[in-house]
């Protein structure tokens, strides 16, 4: 066991930023009001100190995207010299050029593939927030609370539905994604699309003469 940061309730209320509470509830689970207690370090019903625990800490490191164990060590549950310096089981011994999506579950996360899941407790990935904030670099995006998905293996981009698939037919595995990341990701997932299927981007221009739309369409044999 370690001890506490100073003010712990000051840095979860830190890390949780511009986020709303409601918002901070949606993607953790936790309630908002429970949430805030925490950032005040008591609860406002009794007055009564209260310390999150290792579970609640887990929540709130996927829904802050920070490192479960710093949590800890800062809460503390934990001590520096507690954590390995190499952990077991870390994602970063996964092939993940070949993976498609990452689904992260409350116990475990699920890496899929062209043919396979792999299966991993949460609590096993020590450093598992880190691990995401670094998915970028392999071509991944946040496409959900709880999806990522490898911009290199889509192959087609139903719009209407906000669904990606792996496939150019579409009728193979896909994803859902929501509204908000599909305007944020339309023009990439687009880009992505034309690259991955060695298709050319064709623009239409709006009445200004800006561009309105791009599309994907067939190269000329």
């Amino acid at each position: 066991m370690g001890q506490p940061i100073p003010d712990f309730g000051k840095f979860l209320e830190h890390l949780r930023g511009s986020m709303s509470l409601r918002e901070a509830a949606r993607k953790s689970g936790l309630s908002h009001a429970y949430i805030r207690d925490l950032e005040l370090e008591r609860n406002r019903s009794t007055n009564d100190k209260i310390t999150p625990s290792p579970d609640t800490l887990q929540k709130l490191s996927v829904a802050y995207g920070y490192p479960y164990t710093d949590l800890m060590v800062k809460a503390g549950h934990l001590s520096r010299g507690d954590v390995p310096s190499t952990p077991s089981n870390s994602p970063s011994d996964l092939n993940l050029t070949a993976v498609q999506y990452i689904e992260i579950g409350m116990k475990e996360v699920a890496y899929y593939g062209k043919d396979a899941r792999i299966a991993r407790n949460i609590d096993s990935l020590l450093d598992f927030s880190s691990f995401l904030d670094k998915l970028e670099e392999h071509g991944f995006r946040k496409m959900d609370t709880d999806l990522y998905v490898n911009f290199n293996h889509i192959r087609k981009y139903d719009e209407k539905r906000g669904r990606l698939h792996f496939d150019e037919t579409g009728k193979g595995k896909s994803v859902i994604i929501s509204a908000i990341r599909q305007k944020k990701y339309h023009d990439l997932i687009i880009r992505y699309v034309a690259n991955n299927t060695n298709k050319s981007l064709e623009f239409s221009f709006g009445k200004s003469g800006a561009p309105a739309s791009l599309n994907t369409v067939e190269e000329n044999s």
